[in-house]
C-alpha cells in the first residue's frame, strides 16, 4: 500500500507558504485593504474617513498622504495605489492622458478656498485686493506657501497673487514647502509670520489666524477630483468611491470646511 505521507506533508508545506504569503503581502495585494493617495491638505477629514469606513466596512483604507504632483509622480512609477485624490485637476487630467485612470471613474468631489494666514490667535486681519502691500506687511520676513510650480496650493497662491498685482515684489521673500500641511507648520511655529494655505488646513491650527480671503476670482476654481487607479484591480474601488460620496465622508469633509461638490 502506497504511503499518503509525502502528499499530506507537501499539502502542510504549502499551505505555510500560502500563509507566509498572505502575511507579507502589501496592502494593495489584501482583498480587505485599499490604497488611497490623497492631498495632503486632506488629512483631517481622510483620518477620520478612513476610520469610518473601517467601522462601517470592516475594510481597511490605507491613506498616503502627500503634495498632489508627488503623488501623481509615484503613480507614474507605478506606485500600488488603489484610488487617487487630487488637490488640482490638471494632474489627475495628466494620468488620466497617460492612461494611469481607470475609464468612467473620475469624478469632482470637493472644492476649497485660499487664505492668507498669520502665526498667532491674534493677527490683525489684512485686506485681499488688487496691490496690497503684503511686502510690506512681510517686511524682511517670509512668506511661507507651497512650491509655486508644482504643489496645487503653491499654484493657486502664486496664481492669486498674480492676479492682484503683488507677486514680482514678494517672490524673492517666498519659503516654499514641500506640500501645504509643511507650510502652515512654518506659519504655527512662527518660523514664517505670513503663509498662504486652504482655508481648511487653517480650520486646523489654532496657532494661526486667517487674516484674508483671496477672491476667488483672483485664481482657477480649486476642485478635487477623485478616481480609480488604471492599473489597480482591487475590488473595494468603486465602494470606497461611493463612500466618499455618501453621508459620511460628506459630513467630515464639511466638518474641516470643504464644500462638497459630488451628488
Amino acid at each position: 500500500m502506497t504511503s499518503s505521507r509525502p502528499a499530506h506533508s507537501f499539502r502542510l508545506v504549502l499551505a505555510a507558504f500560502l500563509g507566509v504569503f498572505l502575511l507579507l503581502a502589501p496592502p494593495s495585494a489584501r482583498a480587505d485593504d485599499i490604497t488611497v493617495f490623497a492631498a495632503a491638505s486632506m488629512k483631517n477629514a481622510m483620518d477620520e474617513i478612513s476610520a469610518k469606513w473601517t467601522e462601517d466596512t470592516g475594510h481597511t483604507a490605507t491613506v498616503s498622504l502627500a503634495g498632489s504632483s508627488a503623488l501623481a509622480r509615484q503613480i507614474q512609477q507605478g506606485a500600488p495605489a488603489d484610488v487617487f485624490i487630487s488637490a488640482n485637476p490638471g494632474w489627475m487630467t495628466t494620468l488620466q492622458d497617460e492612461g494611469l485612470i481607470a475609464k468612467g471613474s473620475r469624478f469632482d468631489l470637493l472644492n476649497n478656498a485660499i487664505v492668507l494666514i498669520a502665526h498667532g490667535p491674534d493677527a490683525a486681519q489684512v485686506e485681499i485686493a488688487p496691490n496690497f502691500d503684503l511686502a510690506g506687511l512681510l517686511g524682511e520676513n517670509r512668506l511661507a506657501m507651497a512650491l509655486v510650480e508644482a504643489v496645487p496650493a503653491g499654484i493657486y497662491g502664486k496664481a492669486a497673487l498674480e492676479s492682484l498685482g503683488v507677486w514680482e515684489q514678494i517672490a524673492p521673500k517666498v519659503a516654499q514647502a514641500d506640500n501645504v500641511r509643511a507650510a502652515l507648520r512654518l506659519v504655527s511655529s512662527g518660523e514664517a509670520p505670513y503663509g498662504i494655505v486652504y482655508a481648511t488646513d487653517a480650520a486646523a491650527d489654532a496657532n494661526v489666524t486667517v487674516v484674508g480671503t483671496f477672491p476667488k476670482d483672483s485664481h482657477p476654481p480649486i476642485v478635487y477630483p477623485a478616481a480609480a487607479v488604471a492599473a489597480s484591480d482591487n475590488p473595494l474601488n468603486a465602494d470606497f468611491l461611493a463612500y466618499l460620496r455618501g453621508p459620511v465622508a460628506r459630513a467630515a469633509f464639511e466638518r474641516q470646511g470643504f464644500v462638497v461638490v459630488a451628488d
